[in-house]
């Protein structure tokens, strides 16, 4: 009895989603904040939640490549869940040439609660990803929060100046920072403690580590509110 012969599984046929080879892309820079209870919501859900957008708006997303294509979109810092920003910036591309305020307009028409469309600006491809240089943060003050408090904040915080290094453990590994160089603003104001945090070339420290660092990793549950204020990229003008 002869066995019918099998033909191998071909792979030279695409994806029926995939884009043809020369489809222009253009990328676009987008500055939102994430406020609200949007800052409940996962990095993962983020992204979902930016994809259902466009798809409402019809934007020409460029499509990566493969049997699953997914919209060209790329975060350069992740937000921890629970943390609201002012400034959270997101590249997307586009197969077709928008004028900036057109993608602007069609963002802002979705009226997603918690999120708000800061600006749209074109970027060149040819500059690569963007990547995070540093962070601005501000910690509400507890609702408890005293006088007797601020005095122990306060010293904690010229201890942690008067270093050359902090470091903080994180999954098993330990992540340093120098003080002067990535740590330039620590201060606690009349409302808030204020923050700024400069990447290195490694993991950087989060928010959240200096909470922990100053013995302040109860705040958020005593009210506090950590919001991230701005953040910069490398190769940009510093963030206002």
């Amino acid at each position: 009895m002869s066995r019918s012969r099998r033909h191998p599984r071909s792979n030279s046929n695409p994806s029926p989603n995939l884009q043809p080879v020369g489809t222009p892309r253009y990328r676009y820079r987008v500055r939102f904040a994430k406020t609200g209870l949007l800052r409940w919501i996962s990095h993962r859900d983020l992204a979902n939640l930016w994809e259902r957008i466009g798809r409402r708006a019809e934007l020409p997303f460029s499509m990566t490549e493969g049997f699953n294509p997914k919209p060209r979109m790329q975060f350069p810092s992740a937000l921890s869940l629970g943390v609201e920003s002012l400034d959270e910036v997101l590249d997307l591309e586009l197969r077709e040439d928008w004028p900036a305020e057109k993608l602007l307009e069609r963002l802002q028409l979705d009226d997603q609660p918690g999120l708000t469309i800061n600006s749209v600006s074109r970027v060149d491809l040819a500059d690569g990803k963007s990547q995070l240089a540093a962070m601005n943060y501000a910690v509400t003050l507890p609702d408890d929060f005293d006088d007797e408090e601020s005095a122990r904040v306060e010293q904690a915080i010229n201890r942690i100046k008067q270093e050359e290094t902090v470091s903080i453990e994180r999954k098993g590994k330990t992540v340093t920072a120098h003080v002067a160089t990535q740590l330039p603003l620590l201060d606690l104001q009349t409302d808030k403690l204020v923050v700024r945090i400069v990447t290195g070339d490694g993991a950087s420290l989060k928010i959240q580590d200096i909470l922990d660092l100053l013995g302040l990793s109860d705040w958020p549950e005593r009210g506090a509110t950590l919001v991230r204020t701005g953040m910069d990229l490398k190769g940009e003008l510093k963030h206002s």
